[in-house]
């Protein structure tokens, strides 16, 4: 599926963007963001980050004097600014979760549309992966893994079939294989699900891999210290873990003027044409003058 950058417009018009501001991308993603941000800046700068190895070539295909990629995860922000001699920035986007070159990737393990290791790491070279998570965690550990992250119900069941299976040496090692001991667990039949029942634990798992929670509040406390005056932070969301944080991020900073009330959710177009849309939830804050 081709990447469509999700509230694209809101985001630059929330970012209030200056021809010589400086701007950070703190998820490059496929750069459609970045992009955006670099039409509207001239004698400005544009920062982005990934942590991603596979933004790298994505980014190598810019080629403008006022953009600098860096290979990085975002809660690395400030160490990033200091490596590139800049104290303050005019802007900063952040576009949450995994995007749709990941999910298309088979082999990420993201996924369950496809068969691919169990993988679901943001950088696949650091940190353990699910597989590794399912293989050595303990039932306890599991079970607030997947309630906790993925708001699943039946989430002591299925940590406990787990470690049954872990134990019998018959632990799923693809994502199709994992999807369906899932299934088996939780479906009831006769009902139809809205979703499908392995959406939620492949969720909680891809955050606990990623521990993106904790790199989000990380992420965003940089951000915020790094804002010159009247500097604004955009932050857009695809689930309510990420979007509580956001929003209890902004109001509790006194530092910055909340931007919007509500939630900004994409329209009816947008969603009409990108499905990958629908649950996007874009919140802005502004520096408050010293």
């Amino acid at each position: 599926m081709m990447h469509a950058s999700v509230l694209l417009g809101e985001s630059l018009e929330f970012l209030a963007i200056r021809p010589d501001g400086i701007y950070v991308d703190a998820t490059f993603g496929a750069g459609g963001h970045t992009r955006a941000i670099l039409e509207r800046v001239s004698s400005g700068r544009v920062i982005a980050l990934d942590a991603d190895p596979d933004a790298v070539s994505r980014a190598r295909a810019i080629v403008n004097p006022s953009f600098t990629f860096v290979q990085a995860n975002f809660s690395d922000l400030r160490r990033v600014l200091d490596d590139c001699g800049v104290e303050y920035v005019d802007g900063i986007l952040f576009d949450l979760g995994v995007s749709s070159m990941q999910l298309d990737e088979a082999q990420r393990g993201f996924s369950f549309r496809e068969d691919a290791p169990l993988d679901m790491r943001m950088d696949p070279y650091a940190g353990r992966s699910a597989y590794d998570i399912l293989a050595s965690a303990s039932e306890s550990e599991l079970a607030d893994i997947f309630f906790h992250y993925g708001e699943e119900r039946a989430a002591r069941r299925i940590a406990h079939a787990i470690v049954v299976r872990r134990a019998s040496g018959r632990l799923p090692h693809t994502t199709m294989e994992f999807a369906a001991m899932i299934s088996g667990i939780v479906h009831r039949p006769g009902k139809r699900e809205r979703i499908h029942p392995a959406t939620r634990v492949f969720q909680a798992l891809r955050i606990a891999v990623n521990d993106e929670l904790e790199v989000l509040k990380t992420g965003l406390g940089a951000a915020i210290g790094s804002l010159r005056a009247a500097g604004r932070v955009v932050a857009i969301s695809f689930h309510s873990l990420e979007d509580r944080i956001v929003k209890q991020t902004f109001r509790g900073d006194e530092r910055l003027s909340v931007l919007t009330k509500k939630p900004i959710v994409p329209s009816d177009s947008e969603m009409a044409e990108n499905s990958r849309a629908r649950s996007g939830k874009l919140r802005a804050a502004q520096r408050k003058a010293s």
